[in-house]
């Protein structure tokens, strides 16, 4: 819809441009939104009060300016018209509706080609391989993994990369727990460090260390035993992370260890590149980037005064190790807390000479888990925190899934438990899968009645037999699916998608409650067909894409429910 009317606006702009009523200017950008209003149109847009300055004229003036060079040949509006100071409104006529939906039950691509095979890697989930995954965790999870579905979607070649920060203080930390647990095993008494990992986990690898190797550590000098600890621990939580994550139906491309670049002499590579730049500086033993010179608030250490090499020297290696693999753009998801940590990578990447703006960070904010409304602090499993794969268990991995993607990434969710396992409207997820459903069972029911429902023998339909308000509505949001698909990619926004899906699926519903699909007139029932045919189509797609089962058959407690 937009990208027709756009080209029509373009066309009466730059026409009314060379007009000697108003002088040539760049021309504004088309922004085209749904008015709050649906009396208003099913488009408008502000053009005119945008010009209205440059051109030193009333908006309304402009507005009537372009709607007399707009040429509607193909006949794609029913009406066009000026609101308030100058906002043009614009309704589309059924014929272009009927037109848009013969051309998607064709099998008109369902995406627009954006990317054309332009290398795109997206990092997410890039959790520590100290514990388990949380709940917080499988939120970043699914939206890096949908966000990479949805660049696939539309022509980008993308690859999904988890980087594992498997060296420095926190793996000796990890090493150190489980060296100590293990001793406790043959009757030590220990003293637990206050910044050591306590959880439950770190018992159990300790177990399972001692089941292997019964006694062997106790006489081994510390400082290897932890060493040891260290690696096995890390390898262990990253393989149980793995696990979580496909049972989640999540998997990557590329696994890059943080311990490896560090041993390929990468990340000390990267200093002489900075300090030829003259970007590092002295001072108190340590050395410093000066990130400031790039806006951030202050100077980032970089090599501490007892020559340990920092995290932050890590990650700039590993962002340059990403651009010289080729990508075209980078998209990191990470959790809310890493937001003071952008500018200074930006930094960093602006200093070794690379445009800053290659890098898209997406920040995910925290879940809060509830079950019937009341908080839930705890997990069964881990004790101190619910992990992903107690959610998942409880749930499925479809209403984990689709509940993660609720909200805009940067705003704080609400996951109720009971409410993603109820089988009723109330549960969003199960709303959606049962339009699908639903469809699948009118269809059923057509061949029972030996009507010929085949791609290939629905051809003369009359769509526009399709004459109630509420299939022109359910055409509309049908040939809307490429735009929220396109606007999810340019904003990476999943959120848009779910949203989407629940406004088509509430659209189906309340039809389907209203109207019958097969009736006594062939041809109404034909075209019918055709439109809740495509109204699943979408359905299965968008589900696919947010990586949600679209099953054929579901039981409803209620059928007054779903509406």
């Amino acid at each position: 819809m937009k990208s027709h009317l756009r080209d029509l606006l373009t066309q009466a702009i730059e026409k009314t441009a060379k007009g000697e009523e108003l002088k040539m200017t760049d021309l504004p950008p088309l922004l085209l939104e749904p008015p709050k209003q649906k009396e208003f149109g099913d488009l408008a847009c502000n053009v005119a009060l945008i010009w209205a300055k440059q051109q030193r004229k009333p908006p309304r003036a402009i507005a009537e300016a372009i709607l007399k060079n707009l040429e509607d040949r193909d006949g794609i509006l029913a009406r066009a018209g000026i609101a308030g100071p100058g906002f043009l409104n614009f309704s589309f006529s059924p014929k272009f509706y009927y037109q848009r939906l013969g051309e998607f039950a064709a099998g008109k691509e369902l995406e627009p080609n954006l990317g054309r095979g332009e290398k795109v890697q997206v990092e997410f989930a890039s959790v520590n391989p100290t514990g388990p995954l949380h709940v917080g965790h499988g939120r970043v999870a699914v939206i890096g993994d949908v966000l990479a579905r949805l660049l696939g979607a539309v022509g980008f070649d993308v690859e999904r990369e988890y980087y594992v920060n498997d060296a420095g203080n926190q793996m000796e930390k990890l090493g150190l727990s489980l060296y100590l647990r293990y001793r406790e095993l043959y009757g030590e008494k220990i003293a637990f460090p206050e910044d050591g990992y306590p959880g439950e986990y770190v018992k159990k690898l300790a177990a399972d260390a001692g089941r292997q190797w019964g006694e062997k550590f106790l006489s081994e000098a510390s400082d290897a035993t932890i060493a040891f600890f260290s690696q096995y621990g890390g390898e262990n939580l990253l393989a149980a992370i793995r696990s979580d994550l496909s049972a989640f139906g999540i998997t990557f491309d590329s696994f890059v260890s943080e311990k490896n670049l560090r041993a390929r002499g990468e990340v000390e590579e990267t200093i002489p590149l900075l300090s030829d730049r003259g970007m590092l500086y002295e001072q108190e033993g340590a050395r410093w980037f000066r990130s400031t010179a790039y806006g951030d608030d202050k100077d980032r250490t970089v090599i501490k005064s007892n020559g340990e090499l920092t995290y932050f020297l890590s990650d700039i290696a590993y962002h340059r190790n990403k651009l010289e693999r080729g990508f075209k753009k980078l998209i990191n998801v990470w959790g809310a807390d890493h937001h003071g940590y952008v500018p200074r990578l930006k930094a960093a990447l602006s200093a070794l000479g690379y445009d800053p703006q290659l890098l898209q960070v997406v920040l995910v904010q925290m879940v809060h888990l509830t079950r019937g409304g009341e908080p839930v602090r705890m997990g069964k499993r881990q004790g101190e925190f619910v992990s992903l794969r107690e959610v998942v268990d409880e749930v499925g991995a479809d209403a984990a899934r689709f509940f993660f993607l609720m909200r805009k990434s940067d705003s704080h969710l609400d996951f109720d438990l009971e409410l993603a396992k109820k089988e009723s409207s109330e549960n969003p997820v199960f709303y959606v899968q049962y339009a699908h459903a639903r469809i699948a069972s009118i269809f059923e029911q057509a061949r029972q009645a030996g009507l010929e429902v085949d791609d290939v023998i629905m051809r003369d339909i009359k769509v526009e037999c399709l004459a109630q308000p509420e299939e022109i509505e359910l055409i509309k949001r049908v040939i809307q699916f490429a735009e929220v698909i396109e606007e999810s990619v340019k904003e990476l926004e999943p959120h848009r998608l779910v949203f989407y899906l629940l406004e088509l699926a509430g659209e189906f519903h309340r039809y389907y409650n209203r109207f019958r699909v097969i009736s006594d007139d062939p041809a109404l029932t034909k075209a019918r067909l055709l439109l809740v045919r495509n109204v699943q189509k979408v359905i299965r797609r968008g589900l696919n894409l947010l990586g949600v089962t679209a099953p054929l058959k579901m039981a409803a407690r209620s059928e007054e429910t779903m509406s």
